[in-house]
């Protein structure tokens, strides 16, 4: 374009330099063969302009991932949505207008009650895209930044409307049906605008410091049930294992007091097992010890075994005139 502004120039001044010669030379034609010659190098600069201004807007390129959609100043928005590459408009009667149809994110943080009036703070990431075969009507209908005007406000509804109908606690367990509901209204709304969701997710749960200090108050006083339920169970295993131990002692007395009963050996058995017990620790101890042998247990054939036998018999003999 500017070197057909330069040859536009250039052919002027040559025209101006012959028209001058000229009109030296001619007299009174002169003058008018100069504005002539001025009048034709002025038309001829002006069409260079036109020119190369038609060529230079005539066309316009669309990058990889948009699409374009063009305002016609007679007939308004044409129907047809041009693909990527070179395209060609009328100058000053047409205007292109570009979209973004790559995928993107949206973010959006919200403070929400749940079905207990427990307040929620949920964060949204949602990756969307406008529909390519209806670019002409958003343009029309909400224009280039429609993310910004549409988003924000059927999130944040759709967000309040799903978490209301669960609890706190449900929120947490059910984490995934939660999404999945949010998802599936997003899209249903998202639809009539002509908005394409690929993907919702919640990325951020966190209730009220309140319901978080009572959650943490109420797991101490479930894990302190439990060491509790624990304790007791304890306490009454030791008292079954008590009862058991003297249930086996008594039962041991009870057979022992048969034995004697029955047979005075068996007394004379157990002195003779205690004697000799005894006589170990007086064998192995360093020091001289002199004590009686009756309270030692070690006169195992004296006077106490024949009194011990004489009041097993008297016993014996006393129970038969019973």
């Amino acid at each position: 374009m500017s070197n057909q502004f330069r040859e536009a120039f250039q052919r002027m001044a040559k025209q101006a330099q012959k028209a001058g010669g000229s009109a030296g030379g001619g007299g009174a034609g002169g003058p008018n063969k100069a504005a002539a010659a001025a009048a034709r190098s002025v038309f001829a600069l002006g069409g260079a302009a036109a020119l190369g201004y038609g060529a230079y807007n005539s066309v316009y390129t669309v990058q990889g991932g948009h699409r374009a959609v063009v305002f016609n100043r007679f007939v308004g928005m044409k129907e047809s949505v041009y693909g990527e590459g070179l395209n060609f408009n009328i100058p000053w009667v047409e205007r292109p207008i570009v979209y973004d149809i790559r995928t993107r994110p949206v973010n959006l943080q919200t403070l929400t009650g749940s079905k207990d009036l427990q307040m929620v703070t949920l964060a949204i990431r949602v990756l969307h895209k406008p529909n390519v075969n209806n670019l002409v009507w958003i343009y029309q209908f909400l224009g280039l930044n429609y993310d910004e005007r549409v988003l924000p406000s059927i999130m944040n509804e759709c967000a309040k409307a799903v978490v209301a109908r669960y609890n706190a606690s449900e929120l947490l367990t059910k984490r995934e049906q939660v999404s999945k509901e949010i998802s599936m209204e997003l899209t249903k709304r998202a639809h009539n605008f002509n908005i394409i969701l690929e993907d919702v997710a919640i990325t951020h749960l966190a209730f009220s410091p309140e319901y978080a200090r009572a959650v943490e108050a109420k797991q101490v006083a479930q894990q302190d049930a439990s060491r509790a339920k624990y304790i007791v169970l304890g306490a009454q295993q030791e008292k079954l294992t008590i009862i058991t131990k003297a249930r086996g002692e008594a039962e041991s007395a009870s057979l022992i007091g048969n034995a004697v009963r029955k047979n005075p050996g068996f007394l004379k058995l157990r002195r003779i097992d205690a004697a000799r017990d005894i006589a170990d620790i007086v064998a192995g101890s360093g020091n001289k010890v002199y004590l009686n042998a009756d309270t030692l247990l070690l006169n195992l054939l004296g006077e106490a075994d024949d009194k011990f036998e004489k009041g097993i018999g008297s016993r014996g003999s006393g129970s038969r005139y019973f």
